[in-house]
């Protein structure tokens, strides 16, 4: 759980992105490199690694994150950041790929947290019951 000046948070995302045409080059020298880079990047940039899997042909990555970073602003920073350092420490691996793009454009986002959904709709439904609201269609009907 994080804590800002202004809010208390426990927002996790589940990211998972591709090279260009899902060719398998995160292999070896690349993966050691790529899961570096990861960690370097979670730490400038404030995030928690909560796991990470960087396979032949894909990443996983599990990460906490404030809530003032939009995920897809979370999946360019890690995408751009690899990406760029990855053609400069490999140069031969933009001869793999189509115009030396590094990522497939596509990504998946997905949240997790401790609290499950049907939780939460529980907890604002029996807030709700204890505030009792007046109708405003019947306030309105009697200063008519």
């Amino acid at each position: 759980m994080g804590k800002k000046s202004s809010a208390v948070y426990n927002i996790n995302y589940h990211i998972v992105w591709c090279p260009k045409f899902r060719k398998p080059i995160l292999v070896g020298k690349v993966k050691e490199f790529v899961e570096e880079q990861l960690e370097t990047i979670a730490q400038t940039k404030g995030y928690k690694i909560l796991e990470a899997k960087v396979m032949p042909d894909h990443i996983h990555l599990f990460v906490e994150a404030d809530p003032f970073d939009s995920p897809t602003n979370i999946v360019k920073i890690f995408k751009g950041v690899t990406g760029l350092r990855m053609s400069r420490k490999f140069p031969d691996l933009e001869s793999k790929l189509w115009r030396g793009v590094m990522w497939s454009p596509s990504y998946y986002v997905g949240t997790a947290g401790h609290v499950s959904a049907r939780t939460i709709e529980k907890y604002i439904r029996e807030q709700q019951t204890e505030w009792k609201r007046k109708p405003i269609q019947n306030n309105i009907l009697k200063t008519l």
